[in-house]
């Protein structure tokens, strides 16, 4: 599936150039941009050409807005038309999706998004996914001095003030905003990420790989670049389409990895599949060990938001890894065990071959889900 990313203020930046530098060359990556206020912070991004990046709001004087969500509303609505002509020499009319990567706590990022999400619904025929990030609950609390404390991962930088009272307040405002012009939303919930005693700054480059990660195994999955890499169940983009819906509902990513040893010889195909008369060399109870567990740990280790019981009315699977360990039964397997613990009607699922590849790898998408706790806290911040 080839996506536009599009990274809007400091986080989304941030966010898009880790993807940029992850995924350099990979096919689903049909696009990339930067979008900030800010031009020490687009300064600042390695990976994302520079031509890619963009500064928008020459009254914010070139720096952040400091999480005044009114003034970036007013700076999206006047340039979200600029912003969409600035996309323009990376060809977005190729891409099967648009996916805007923004902290939902922020000002420039959260300010821009819902029109430039409008903008490109009106003039391209694809859906607009957001990543959005959700602020943690120390960001709004007031008075804490200490810069360790700031918030690396949302918008702006270390050397801004640390504490951002409205964060939660402009977090909700997002959300909404959000859910009325994109197809899906997907959280992602930087508090239940941090470890005991790790502050924001510290996490900031773990926490962007993770976000990364997981988008490219869930985009990536389709793009197939050569023939030993098809996949036998493709998952395109109407498979993703349907599995998140295009209500604006909250959508959810669990991945998991696990290592194995790659296969010297043997069918591209895998054990099982149509008969090779070329048996890999993978012994089929591991295989069969190996993509239960995976798919396991993705549906409930920790997903990019909390699901509620881990319920959902739809469920994507995605497992891939060297074709030898994709053993056919062993997937099978897994989307009805899937089907069971989610309690959905049907699972969607695609396969993702990759030849040498040393890990089978597992992405469970849920969307249709009960409103997790963490969200439901961020919209009671204007109730």
């Amino acid at each position: 599936m080839r996506v536009h990313v599009i990274g809007l203020g400091g986080a989304g930046g941030r966010i898009a150039d880790r993807l940029a530098a992850d995924s350099d060359g990979d096919r689903f990556l049909q696009g990339v941009n930067a979008f900030d206020t800010d031009a020490g912070a687009l300064g600042a991004l390695r990976s994302i050409d520079e031509s890619q990046r963009y500064r928008f709001g020459d009254a914010a004087g070139g720096g952040s807005l400091d999480g005044d969500l009114h003034a970036a509303r007013r700076l999206g609505d006047a340039h979200a038309s600029e912003l969409g002509r600035a996309m323009d020499d990376q060809q977005p009319s190729l891409a099967e999706a648009f996916v805007l990567v923004v902290g939902l706590g922020g000002g420039a990022g959260a300010g821009v998004a819902p029109a430039l999400a409008e903008e490109l619904s009106r003039l391209y025929d694809v859906p607009v996914y957001a990543v959005g990030l959700l602020p943690t609950p120390a960001e709004s609390e007031p008075g804490d001095p200490d810069p360790a404390h700031a918030n690396a991962v949302g918008d702006g930088s270390e050397t801004h003030p640390p504490n951002r009272p409205l964060a939660e307040k402009n977090a909700a405002r997002t959300l909404d905003a959000l859910s009325d012009r994109c197809a899906a939303i997907v959280p992602f919930d930087n508090d239940e990420w941090l470890r005991p005693g790790e502050s924001l700054a510290d996490a900031r480059d773990r926490l962007n790989g993770v976000v990364s990660e997981r988008l490219a195994a869930l985009f990536g999955a389709g793009e197939a670049g050569d023939a030993a890499s098809t996949p036998q169940q493709v998952l395109d983009a109407s498979d993703v389409a349907r599995a998140v819906g295009d209500d604006g509902e909250i959508a959810v990513i669990g991945h998991a990895t696990q290592a194995v040893e790659p296969s010297e010889s043997g069918s591209r195909f895998g054990l099982g599949l149509f008969g090779s008369s070329e048996p890999a060399e993978v012994d089929t109870s591991a295989a069969v060990s190996a993509i239960e567990t995976t798919i396991r740990k993705a549906a409930r280790g920790k997903s990019t938001v909390e699901v509620p019981d881990g319920r959902a009315d739809r469920t994507l699977l995605v497992v891939g890894g060297p074709p030898a360990w994709l053993n056919r039964e062993a997937i099978a397997d897994g989307r009805r065990w899937l089907a069971d613990e989610t309690g959905s009607g049907a699972i969607l699922s695609g396969d993702a071959p990759v030849p040498g590849g040393d890990e089978v790898f597992a992405v469970v998408v849920r969307s249709g889900i009960d409103e997790p706790e963490r969200i439901r806290e961020i919209r009671e911040s204007i109730a």
